[in-house]
């Protein structure tokens, strides 16, 4: 037992700062020289030694987290020298404990402070129970040390016989940490640091025996066929201790916290009961069964899913279209239909109609056209006008049905569907989700994620929804789903039927120039790193390119040459070409980008266009990228060299074939009629060739195009070059009606035609062709090829008699013909 009262010897000492170490008296440490503290507190003890006499002394303080502690270590420098690996150090030994007190000065760079040393003390001859106690202490220590085979160490710990070393020499074991180690050091009653000395050994030797009873349990009644079996045993085992020492969760715990979590949680009747199956399960399995980390894995997909989480619409109807107004120029079909939708969400609301037959007010709308027009950048700003989160779902070249619908959780690796991921993503369930490129989705040996796409995509169905990886209901009714496509025909019927259809057929150069001007400039400003008071774009700049250095429905291509241009000044700029502020007119564009690569065929000499000789025609034609203009050259063959019949080149389809077919027995019927030499197509072959051979064409409506340039080869009589047609031909000379007239239309605006001739019948699609194109464009609805030929050929050279000759027919004024202009 401590004495009653204590000596205390006051000093001042360096700090020899020990992180994360703690020194006990009676140890003896090398300590390397090459730490700065340990360096400036040897040295600073050497320079107060040289003034006394005796060995160096330092106080060995632990340092926890920048932290000191209390109670230090009154140590001495035994010896200076190199370590084991060649570095400096020097080898100190602790001597007794200090308390230590407020900072002080001396010699050198190290910290210095105040201290107490404190003289422990046991009375002899020792009472009975620390005798008991010290007797304990080394039969434990040389049980542990004989373990690990530490001889040599048994006979030093069995000749201490001083309480205080004895407890102190538990500083060398290494499996004490070092809060337990500190704990030792502030306790200055030597029986009470015995105690607990005593109590770490003790506890680290049962934790032995845990592990040795473990491994002799396990050995038992194992023989050599059993091997795996033990080594499974025995893995379980240690994982049981380590969750034990560790505080973790058994399996059965496990379960507890999944069937508390799916009680807590906010989820449908029929979604909780079949979650709570799924626990019942989970407990009843064993950790080795696959099948347990299958149905944990469910439970986490389920309970993440946000069952009745939902964000309110925004119902400021003008805020909405103010929102897609600022965002997008033109669409104004999509912006209508977004209008539309919000007002009737709120009415409903109003009224209390939020939910009829189990089914919300959500929306499929299919956005097609060509690339580039803003379908998928669209879907943002809907998402931002509603208030809603936006989740983006690419599927182009997804051909695996599981994709959509979810993979059976008996597959390794299994995961829900691509639509439950969204949800999952989005945190709500009435996201808008965009299905990006839905006429890219492909179908093979795995499936058609087009079919499984159906009951996601139909609002009578989709309030059902049912993943095969959930295997439970999933309420996508009030879900806004965008789908984007680019060519029409690639959407299977079925699916089409199931989608709202909203056509985005391109943007009028008014359109284009606005965008330039109020979002592709700012953006391209920014990643050209320029300022907007530097470099601006003048508006009859931006015309020009959207006219003549990029001809294309969408702005992807004009986006790229304002960004080249931008590009071009910021060069010009840093090496010291050109001046900023600088505003880019059209007349800088060809010093800047070169030659325009889109003239319009009227800008050309009359000499070098297409249609400077007879047999050609300007059509007009629908693709992938959007309206496009389309020649059609016709030619006959030498009778004495070529051979009779029809030749047709430029990879047309089967229709187109039979267009031209078409053209030619009507030609060869009605010549006479139309004063054209009929005998020619007889005794001579025909050529009809389409420009851009290897782009696949095919479609009815270049029918009159391949009319008028036949009857434009037998009555060499031009086909005028601001007139550019497009409709079906039948044999009886009818015009019937096409599709993508509003597509055509703008593309003969971008081309620089004037004059563009439909059927009759599409007189009602020119209601969708914005207005600035109309006033630019003389469209003619006609009912017969013949008024197609008055109006787009030119007149005879020497009048009619010239015409006559040519077998063409004088040219009649068009009020005569019924087909009056449209503007």
């Amino acid at each position: 037992m401590a004495a009653e009262s204590a000596a205390f010897t006051p000093l001042a000492l360096p700090v020899l700062p020990l992180d994360d170490e703690v020194v006990l008296p009676g140890m003896v440490v090398p300590l390397d020289l090459n730490d700065t503290d340990v360096r400036a507190a040897v040295e600073a003890a050497q320079a107060a030694a040289r003034a006394e006499p005796g060995k160096p002394r330092v106080l060995l303080v632990p340092r926890i987290d920048g932290a000191y502690a209390s109670t230090g270590v009154l140590g001495t420098v035994e010896q200076v020298g190199r370590l084991a690996d060649g570095d400096p150090g020097a080898l100190i030994r602790g001597l007794s404990r200090v308390k230590i007190g407020a900072g002080t000065t001396g010699p050198g760079a190290a910290l210095w402070v105040e201290g107490t040393r404190i003289d422990e003390q046991v009375p002899e001859p020792l009472p009975g129970h620390v005798a008991e106690l010290v007797k304990e202490y080394k039969a434990l220590a040389t049980a542990w040390l004989r373990k690990r085979g530490a001889w040599q160490v048994v006979d030093r710990v069995q000749a201490i016989d001083d309480v205080s070393a004895l407890a102190d020499n538990s500083g060398y074991s290494p499996f004490l940490s070092t809060d337990q180690k500190i704990e030792l050091l502030e306790t200055a009653d030597p029986v009470a640091r015995l105690k607990l000395a005593t109590q770490h050994l003790r506890d680290h030797l049962a934790e032995q025996d845990v592990a040795e009873t473990i491994a002799k349990d396990v050995q038992e009644g194992v023989d050599k066929q059993q091997r795996e079996f033990l080594l499974r045993r025995q893995l379980e085992a240690v994982r049981k201790e380590l969750r034990e020492l560790n505080g973790e969760k058994d399996s059965e715990e496990e379960s507890d916290d999944y069937r508390a979590r799916v009680e807590a949680a906010d989820l449908p009747e029929k979604v909780r009961e079949a979650a709570l199956k799924e626990v019942d399960k989970l407990e009843r399995s064993s950790d080795q069964s696959p099948e347990g980390s299958w149905i944990r894995t469910w439970l986490d997909t389920v309970l993440e899913l946000p069952w009745n989480e939902r964000t309110e619409d925004a119902y400021d109807i003008q805020g909405a279209k103010a929102i897609l107004d600022a965002e997008h120029a033109g669409l104004l079909d999509v912006k209508e239909r977004i209008t539309e939708y919000l007002a009737v969400r709120k009415r409903r609301g109003d009224r209390g109609l939020g939910v009829i037959g189990g089914r919300r007010g959500g929306a499929v709308l299919a956005l097609v056209g060509p690339p580039g027009v803003g379908k998928t950048s669209l879907g943002e700003s809907v998402a931002h006008a509603m208030g809603r989160k936006f989740v983006r779902v690419a599927l182009g070249g997804v051909r695996d049905e599981a994709e959509i619908r979810g993979h059976r959780r008996t597959y390794v690796g299994a995961l829900p569907g691509r639509i439950v991921r969204a949800v999952k993503e989005a945190g709500s369930m009435n996201p808008v989700v965009l299905l990006d490129e839905i006429d890219k989705v492909g179908s093979d040996f795995r499936g058609d994620p087009a079919a499984a796409l159906l009951e996601v995509l139909d609002p009578a169905q989709n309030h059902t929804f049912r993943d095969h990886y959930l295997e439970v209901e999933l309420d996508l009714s009030d879900v806004v789903f965008l789908a984007t496509a680019n060519v029409l025909e690639a959407i299977p019927e079925a699916l089409l039927d199931r989608m709202e259809l909203v056509r985005l057929d391109g943007y009028t150069e008014d359109e284009k120039v606005v965008i330039a001007r109020d979002h592709l400039l700012p953006r391209q400003l920014e990643r050209a790193g320029l300022a907007d008071d530097e470099v601006a774009l003048d508006e009859s700049a931006l015309r020009k390119l959207a006219g003549e250095y990029t001809r294309e429905a969408g702005v992807r291509n004009l986006e790229r040459a304002v960004a080249r241009l931008l590009r071009k000044v910021a060069a010009q700029h840093e090496l010291g070409e050109r001046k900023l502020p600088f505003t880019v007119r059209d007349a800088d564009l060809r010093d800047l980008l070169g030659r325009p690569h889109h003239v319009p065929e009227s800008a050309q000499d009359p000499a070098q266009r297409r249609t400077a000789v007879p047999g050609v025609a300007t059509g007009l034609a629908v693709t992938g990228a959007g309206g496009d203009v389309l020649f059609v050259e016709a030619s006959l063959a030498d009778p004495e060299t070529g051979a009779a019949g029809l030749t047709l080149t430029g990879q047309l389809g089967d229709v187109m074939k039979e267009s031209a077919q078409i053209a030619l027995s009507f030609l060869r019927s009605h010549g006479a009629e139309l004063e054209l030499p009929v005998g020619d197509l007889k005794d001579r072959g025909v050529h009809i060739h389409f420009p851009a051979g290897a782009v696949p064409k095919d479609g009815p409506s270049a029918g009159v195009t391949m009319t008028t340039a036949l009857a434009s080869l037998l009555s060499g009589r031009l086909v005028r070059t601001d007139v550019a047609m497009t409709g079906e031909v039948s044999l009886t000379g009818r015009v019937l009606p096409i599709g993508g007239v509003k597509q055509k239309l703008l593309a003969a605006h971008r081309a620089g035609v004037t004059t563009v001739i439909i059927p009759k019948r599409n007189e009602a699609d020119l209601d969708d062709v914005p207005a600035e194109v109309l006033d630019k464009l003389d469209v003619h609805a006609v009912t017969d090829v013949r008024q197609v030929l008055e109006l787009a050929l030119s007149p005879a050279v020497n009048g009619a008699e010239n015409g006559a000759e040519n077998g063409a027919e004088p040219e009649v004024p068009v009020a005569a013909m019924g087909a009056p202009p449209r503007r």
